[in-house]
């Protein structure tokens, strides 16, 4: 299964990229799924295979993506099957009627994003840091021509596999890879987003940078991140956690983030939203059983986190490579 799946990414990314750039790509992709695959990725391919065989019909402009009707198939044997790939944290999603509360509401922030978008039709997206891809197929039923979703954790690639059982000839890809290890300077995407990594990277400006290189001439940055109150001399680095999380390192004011746009070399930069990130919107759930965000703010005062700091504050900025 495996197998064929990365030979579909391979003859997918021909148009994207030369063939030493792909036989590199897709080095790295069967040394993580192939050679020295995650010791749970057994269990998972389990689980995958027991869901029924596609295609069927879906929807993917919904906020909850749809797979199939109920009544289609055996609705238990299918959420015995999508148990198998806990915990479940972007989505929503509707298998066949069984409905995966995910921790997050990713359409919320689909929908804080997806007014200010550039049209999506006819473009080549990448989304750095997909998840499960959620947001990969929503950026295809927004007529996305071609959408490569890179994420290095191997559990969401089988939850994407889950959705594209379902969808085969779908234009999304997904490849188990970091930003970093794309090819630089290749400028083939029109639209690329980068949407809860920022804060993760020890370098910020390394990582805006790698954004452009692979960004056409014109195309569309949208970066969703973390970010504090303050002026353009503020920008914050935890001292340790951050809401519990030990990878975060820079969470600057939205007038910092626009200068580090600005030094970038990015042009018409919009922040074109800004809010708080709630325990609606982020907590557990029967499909994530961990704690969640209602763990890791102040018990006493929900405008902190536990460690202190400035509750989760988030903003989306739109900007444009000259």
């Amino acid at each position: 299964m495996l197998k064929d799946y990365l030979q579909q990414c391979d003859t997918a990314l021909r148009e994207l990229y030369a063939q030493p750039q792909r036989d590199t790509l897709m080095g790295l992709c069967r040394e993580r799924l192939l050679d020295k695959p995650h010791g749970d990725l057994p269990r998972w391919l389990a689980a995958l295979n027991a869901l029924p065989e596609g295609p069927a019909g879906c929807d993917f402009a919904a906020d909850a993506l749809r797979i199939g009707k109920p009544g289609d198939v055996d609705p238990g044997d299918v959420k015995a099957a999508l148990e198998g790939l806990i915990p479940w944290r972007k989505g929503p999603f509707d298998f066949f009627g069984v409905q995966i509360d995910t921790e997050w509401h990713s359409d919320w922030k689909w929908q804080r994003v997806a007014p200010h978008l550039s049209p999506l039709t006819g473009r080549r997206v990448l989304d750095v840091g997909c998840g499960s891809g959620y947001h990969c197929w929503r950026m295809a039923a927004a007529g996305a021509e071609q959408v490569v979703g890179i994420d290095p954790t191997i559990l969401f690639l089988v939850q994407y596999l889950a959705v594209r059982r379902f969808a085969p000839s779908s234009p999304v890809w997904f490849l188990p890879l970091r930003m970093e290890e794309l090819p630089t300077q290749t400028e083939n995407f029109d639209t690329v987003f980068s949407m809860g990594v920022l804060y993760h990277r020890r370098s910020p400006l390394d990582h805006l940078l790698e954004l452009k290189a692979v960004l056409s001439e014109g195309g569309e940055l949208v970066l969703e991140t973390l970010v504090v109150e303050g002026d353009a001399q503020t920008v914050l680095m935890p001292e340790d956690r951050y809401a519990a999380m030990r990878n975060v390192f820079f969470l600057p004011s939205v007038a910092m983030l626009e200068r580090w746009l600005q030094r970038c070399g990015f042009v018409d930069i919009r922040c074109v939203d800004e809010s708080n990130t709630t325990v609606e919107e982020q907590r557990a759930t029967d499909w994530m059983r961990f704690q969640s965000l209602p763990d890791f703010l102040d018990a006493d005062d929900p405008a902190l986190t536990r460690e202190g700091y400035p509750a989760p504050r988030r903003a989306v900025f739109i900007a444009r490579k000259p």
